[in-house]
């Protein structure tokens, strides 16, 4: 299941089918998918917690997908920046 937020694209729960230039991403205590444009990866919020997964998890992400560490609200919080909201 995907959760669809401005700029962001819903699709099925493999993290292989997330379509061309999208990446699934897992976030909060219940890995909640996020299907997310790959240009967030250049924004600096964003870039903090690529370093803080990377921190906590290194490059094993048992979700298959990009494991977020945090909250779903910051992460709802730093993407609707993203958009302008």
């Amino acid at each position: 299941m995907g959760f669809r937020l401005p700029g962001m694209r819903r699709v099925s729960s493999n993290a292989m089918d997330a379509p061309k230039g999208y990446l699934a991403v897992y976030v909060g205590a219940k890995m909640k998918r996020f299907v997310i444009p790959i240009s967030y990866l250049s924004q600096p919020w964003f870039q903090d917690l690529l370093s803080q997964a990377e921190e906590e998890f290194g490059y094993d992400h048992p979700m298959g997908g990009l494991t977020i560490p945090c909250s779903e609200d910051v992460f709802l919080h730093i993407t609707s920046c993203f958009n302008g909201h």
